[in-house]
């Protein structure tokens, strides 16, 4: 039988919508909850990690917990050749003009960066919070355990380094552990700043605040959803872009947002039996977490964490009142539900890293017109490019069609008033970048 040309693109076309990778099943297996267990106990050894605690002692504080997870990155490095590049970045804050500053201190990330071999200036940012706290913010001698808030986000991280220091990405990954995040998130804001300053191409940054519990304050026990936080556009956004919107749409298509949906289609994926949540908020109501520096600076970041908070069990002293018992410690986290939001990190920072980069460019037209047209800018390293397309409703891309090495497409049919599109890029294995929405028109 003598095959089309149209058969064999439609083929070709199901077979990259169809593929997955064994390394991402392998990356799933190769965590540990065994560990993750460990290095959160270590953490809570160390009494309390307020920002402004000790920073002498070995055994005691901020400093001892900081050059510990320092030496943990150097240990993961040696056993990948050095693979990591493991340093501290500071910033000095002061007492005045910060109420939650009780005296001058330096804030100091720990940054641990395996690099790209293709696209070494191009980061994707796991990060965890080192810091803890007490009921008041500003006591820095008080035990503060500190166990889900955060060390599960930090020991995530750790572990995150672990497993994927073992394979080699095109674009950089980087292993941050933040300080000062209770203070008002000044690790955060040093690190967005840094990367800024150093001109680096952030694809997207992966905010992991408590990822360890399932008991919520709500009575609900779930081990199995968890919350992704994303902005809708980019709080730096030109006013011309504003103003364009109202005509085009794209209010909740910003990098961000295209972000969380690469989350909740990449883990719906491999992990099918995971429930990600998309939350169409910055963050939780009226609260905030280190992904917002980022986001200030017109970076794509989201939050990840736990669907079912526990109050009682989140910036309170240790203590027992009434029957319940207060208190962040290490009773209260659940080391598996830990183990698969670490894994839903590695298997989207390993997607992100072994993909080819976004579509810089893509304009859509189709006007009064029974069809949709799309063009896009081509990427180094893509074997074709995908089209996405969904109800203006819908919070997911639901339909999709592969196109192949080419620049431009027409989608025949599909009426351009009805729905929203984007475009990726895919390499050889079937990676795909992050969708990037129209940013431009095609007049006719």
């Amino acid at each position: 039988m003598k095959l089309t040309t149209t058969y064999i693109l439609l083929l070709f076309s199901f077979i990259i919508n169809a593929q997955t990778n064994q390394k991402i099943y392998d990356i799933i297996d190769a965590v540990s909850a065994e560990r993750i267990e460990k290095d959160i106990q270590t953490l809570v050894n160390f009494g309390t990690r307020n920002t402004f605690s000790d920073t002498i002692s070995n055994t005691r504080g901020i400093g001892a917990a900081r050059r510990w997870i320092k030496q943990e990155f150097e240990n993961i490095s040696k056993g990948c050749d050095d693979c990591l590049e493991v340093f501290y970045q500071k910033d000095f804050v002061t007492k005045a003009g910060n109420s939650r500053v009780p005296h001058d201190a330096w804030v100091v990330n720990v940054i641990a960066i395996q690099k790209g071999t293709k696209y070494p200036n191009s980061y994707i940012i796991m990060s965890g919070d080192i810091d803890s706290r007490a009921s008041d913010t500003m006591d820095f001698t008080t035990d503060a355990p500190g166990a889900n808030d955060n060390a599960s986000g930090m020991t995530g991280t750790m572990e995150a380094a672990r497993v994927l220091s073992k394979y080699k990405f095109e674009h950089s990954i980087v292993y941050v552990g933040l300080s000062g995040e209770e203070q008002g998130l000044f690790g955060g804001k040093g690190l967005a700043n840094f990367a800024q300053e150093h001109n680096w191409n952030i694809v997207g940054v992966f905010n992991n605040d408590m990822i360890g519990n399932i008991k919520g304050v709500d009575g609900v026990i779930d081990n199995r959803t968890f919350r992704i936080f994303s902005e809708p556009v980019p709080a730096n956004e030109p006013e011309k872009t504003r103003k364009l919107r109202r005509f085009y749409g794209g209010e909740v298509d910003g990098i961000s947002r295209q972000l969380a949906r690469y989350v909740h289609k990449t883990t719906k994926t491999y992990m099918p039996e995971m429930n990600p949540m998309m939350i169409y908020r910055l963050d939780r109501f009226g609260r905030g977490g280190h992904h917002r520096p980022f986001n200030d600076l017109g970076f794509p970041a989201i939050r990840i964490m736990e669907a079912h908070e526990n109050y009682t069990q989140q910036h309170q002293d240790v203590r027992e009142e009434n029957g319940i018992k207060y208190g962040d410690v290490l009773e209260h986290v659940n080391f598996e539900y830990a183990k698969k939001l670490t894994a839903v990190n590695a298997i989207n920072m390993a997607s992100l890293a072994s993909a080819p980069p976004a579509p810089i460019e893509v304009a859509i037209g189709g006007i009064v017109e029974a069809s949709a047209k799309l063009k896009w800018s081509k990427v180094e390293g893509a074997k074709g490019y995908k089209i996405y397309w969904r109800d203006t409703t819908s919070p997911t891309w639901d339909y999709s069609r592969y196109v192949g090495d080419i620049s431009e497409f027409t989608l025949e049919g599909v009426v351009i008033d009805n729905y929203f599109f984007g475009v990726s890029a895919v390499n050889k294995d079937g990676f795909e970048s992050v969708v990037t929405f129209p940013n431009a028109i095609i007049r006719n």
